[in-house]
């Protein structure tokens, strides 16, 4: 499914920071981070708000209608990076 999000955000430390994604309404999203171009991208949310093992709790994620959220509370300077989604539509 075709998605649009924010290009740019910029935060403080400590800061909540909010990304968003529109896509479909159907199917769930994931949110993925990528530190060095090039790199593979890191899972930090999957099925719209599931958050890996791994992944820090200031990490968050909500989808209302065909909005997907991205939420990190408290933002640190390691978390300066790509954040870039994906959705699987299950419409079909």
């Amino acid at each position: 499914a075709a998605v649009s999000q924010l290009s740019l955000v910029s935060a403080n430390l400590r800061d909540t920071v909010k990304i968003t994604c529109s896509g479909s309404s159907y199917g769930s999203y994931g949110w993925f981070q990528q530190k060095v171009p090039g790199s593979a991208p890191v899972t930090v949310i999957y099925a719209n708000d599931k958050r890996p093992s791994d992944i820090p709790s200031r990490f968050s994620g909500s989808k209302s209608g065909s909005t997907a959220t991205l939420t990190i509370t408290g933002v640190q300077a390691e978390d300066e990076a790509v954040y870039f989604c994906g959705s699987t539509d299950s419409s079909s």
